[in-house]
C-alpha cells in the first residue's frame, strides 16, 4: 500500500477504536439510536461556528458541534418527560429538524464552501492525507488522524476513570443514585463524548459511518459475552475488524470508502449475529430443538413411569402405542425411543416393549416432582 492508503487505514482503525467505547454504553443503555441523532443534530453547531470563525479547523467548531450535539439529548428528554411521546419518536422528531437547519445554512449562507451535504452524510477519508499537521516544520501526518487519536485517548481515560459509576448506571440508575453516583452527571458525561467523538469523526468519516461504528461493533460484542469489560474490548475490536475489512473492500472494488467501512460493519454485526455461540440466532435454533427432544424424552419416561407395575403395561410400554396414547408419529416416536435408549433413560425388554432404567425412572419422578 502506498503511504496515502497506510494513512487512512490508521484513521479508520482509530475512529472505529474511538466510536467503539461510548457505543457500548449507548448499547447497554438501550440508547443506541441517540448517536444517529447526536451525528446529525451536530450539523447546524458546526454551520454555526464556522459563520463566527470562517475557518473549517477552528477548535470552536467541535466545541460548538459538542453542545448541539448535548442540546439534542436535552430535546429528546424534554419531549420524553411529557410522557406523551417515547424516545424513539423524540428522537425521530429532534435530529431531523436540526439536520435539515444546518442543511439549509449550508444552501443559504454557504453554497461557495467546502461543506456540503453530501461530504456530512457520507465523508471521505481519502481526503484525509491531503489536510497535514505540521509541527516544528516537519510534516507528522494527518491532522484528522492526531485529533481522533486525541478524541479515543479521552474515551479511554473517560472509561477508565469513571468505569465503576458507568458500569452501575448502565445496568441500575436507581442504585446508581442511591450510591451517589449522579446518574444524570454520568448520562450526560457520557453524551458528551458521543458529542465530542462525532464531531471528530464528522469531517472524516461522516455522520453515516459514526453511527455504524458506534453501534455495529458493540452490539455485535453484546452478543458474544456477558461481561462489561470484555464488551467494550471486543467493541473495539470488531470496529477495527470492520474498518480493515471495509477499507480493503474498498480498494478492491473501487467505491466510497466510508460507505464499504460502514457495509463491512453491517457484515460484521450479521455475522455474529447468526453465529454467536449463546445468543446467535443458529445457537438459539440448536438450543431450541435440542429441547424439544429432551421434552419428548420426559415425556416418554413419564409415561412409562406412570404405567409401570400395572396390568396395562404390557400395552402401554410398547413402541407401536406411543403413537396413539402420546399424539406422534411413527417415525419421530422411534426417534425419540433410540435418542432415550441411547442416553440410558429407556431399554428394550424384547423388540417393541420398553422399560425404564433407574436413570430414566429418576428422571421421570423429577419432572413430575417439578410439574
Amino acid at each position: 500500500m502506498t503511504q496515502a492508503e497506510i494513512e487512512i487505514q490508521m484513521l479508520a482503525v482509530v475512529v472505529a477504536a474511538a466510536c467503539a467505547l461510548p457505543g457500548a454504553f449507548l448499547v447497554l443503555r438501550k440508547m443506541a439510536m441517540m448517536s444517529d441523532a447526536i451525528s446529525h443534530a451536530i450539523l447546524p453547531g458546526i454551520v454555526a461556528a464556522f459563520f463566527l470563525t470562517h475557518n473549517l479547523n477552528s477548535p470552536l467548531l467541535i466545541l460548538a458541534a459538542a453542545a448541539t450535539g448535548v442540546f439534542a439529548v436535552l430535546l429528546v428528554e424534554l419531549l420524553m418527560s411529557t410522557q406523551r411521546v417515547r424516545e424513539d419518536a423524540a428522537i425521530g422528531l429532534v435530529f431531523p429538524v436540526l439536520f435539515s437547519i444546518g442543511v439549509l445554512l449550508i444552501a443559504r449562507y454557504a453554497g461557495d464552501v467546502h461543506l456540503d451535504a453530501d461530504a456530512v452524510l457520507l465523508g471521505e477519508p481519502a481526503f484525509a492525507p491531503f489536510d497535514r499537521l505540521v509541527a516544528l516544520g516537519r510534516d507528522i501526518g494527518p491532522r484528522a488522524l492526531y485529533a481522533m487519536g486525541a478524541v479515543g485517548l479521552a474515551n479511554v481515560a473517560f472509561v477508565a476513570l469513571f468505569y465503576k459509576e458507568l458500569k452501575i448506571a448502565a445496568f441500575d440508575a436507581g442504585l446508581a443514585a442511591t450510591l451517589g453516583f449522579a446518574p444524570t452527571l454520568i448520562h450526560y458525561g457520557l453524551m458528551t463524548s458521543v458529542s465530542i467523538t462525532a464531531v471528530a469523526a464528522f469531517d472524516a468519516v461522516g455522520s453515516i459511518l459514526v453511527v455504524a461504528l458506534m453501534v455495529a461493533p458493540p452490539t455485535a460484542a453484546y452478543l458474544l459475552t456477558d461481561r462489561l469489560r470484555d464488551m467494550i474490548l471486543l467493541s473495539a475490536g470488531l470496529g477495527v475488524v470492520a474498518a480493515v475489512a471495509g477499507f480493503q473492500a474498498a480498494r478492491l472494488l473501487d467505491v466510497s470508502i466510508a460507505g464499504a467501512m460502514a457495509s463491512a460493519a453491517g457484515v460484521v454485526f450479521a455475522i455474529v449475529w447468526l453465529a454467536a455461540p449463546r445468543y446467535g440466532v443458529l445457537a438459539g435454533r440448536r438450543r431450541r430443538i435440542r429441547q424439544k427432544w429432551e421434552f419428548a424424552e420426559k415425556m416418554l419416561a413419564i409415561h412409562l413411569f406412570n404405567h409401570e407395575g400395572l396390568p396395562e403395561a404390557d400395552t402401554e410400554h410398547r413402541i407401536g402405542h406411543l403413537e396413539e396414547h402420546l399424539s406422534w408419529e411413527q417415525d419421530f416416536a422411534r426417534r425419540v425411543v433410540r435418542r432415550a435408549q441411547s442416553n440410558g433413560l429407556v431399554r428394550r425388554a424384547d423388540d417393541d416393549l420398553l422399560a425404564l432404567t433407574p436413570k430414566g425412572r429418576a428422571a421421570a419422578s423429577e419432572a413430575i416432582t417439578n410439574l
